[in-house]
């Protein structure tokens, strides 16, 4: 079962820096290389306890349908969002917040799942899959950190929530 943890120091407060990772407009806006877009269940706005969402996005060169649920919730320090239904056999995505400092946040994301097919999905994770997730996830985070860093980018991100 890969697992990828990453550690992310992003200067802004850490209330925002929660809400931002669970905003699905954001995540969209940072997976435009994919396509990704949410297409059933909660669609916009801010993620939450019990919401389920459906991603449509090219990975690998193929078009695929994942729902995952807001299985975890301890606003600001951590959430988790729980593959339901997709690719893979199962994952898990914990996020978790530190406040560093008066003005600084660490975002730890880790992120395990099972591939599907026994042991060619293993042979999948090791020659290119978990490197593909964790590039996908470093954009994401590259993209949240300069919204969440910004003077305002972020603020209409926290308004919309339907």
């Amino acid at each position: 079962m890969p697992r990828i943890e990453l550690l992310t120091t992003i200067h802004a407060p850490v209330e925002r820096v929660f809400d931002l990772a669970r905003s699905l407009d954001l995540h969209a806006a940072s997976t435009v290389g994919t396509g990704e877009r949410a297409v059933a269940g909660k669609t916009t706005g801010l993620f939450g306890p019990g919401d389920e969402v459906t991603w449509q996005a090219r990975h690998l060169g193929v078009w695929q349908r994942l729902t995952s649920r807001m299985s975890g919730y301890d606003r600001p320090r951590h959430f988790r969002d729980s593959m339901v239904r997709g690719a893979f056999r199962r994952f898990d995505h914990d996020h978790y917040f530190a406040a560093a400092g008066s003005d600084a946040t660490v975002m730890r994301d880790v992120f395990d799942f099972d591939s599907p097919l026994g042991p060619l999905g293993q042979l999948a994770n090791f020659l290119f899959l978990t490197r593909y997730m964790r590039k996908f996830l470093m954009i994401r985070n590259a993209t949240l950190k300069a919204v969440a860093e910004s003077s305002d980018r972020w603020q209409p991100y926290l308004l919309i929530d339907s």
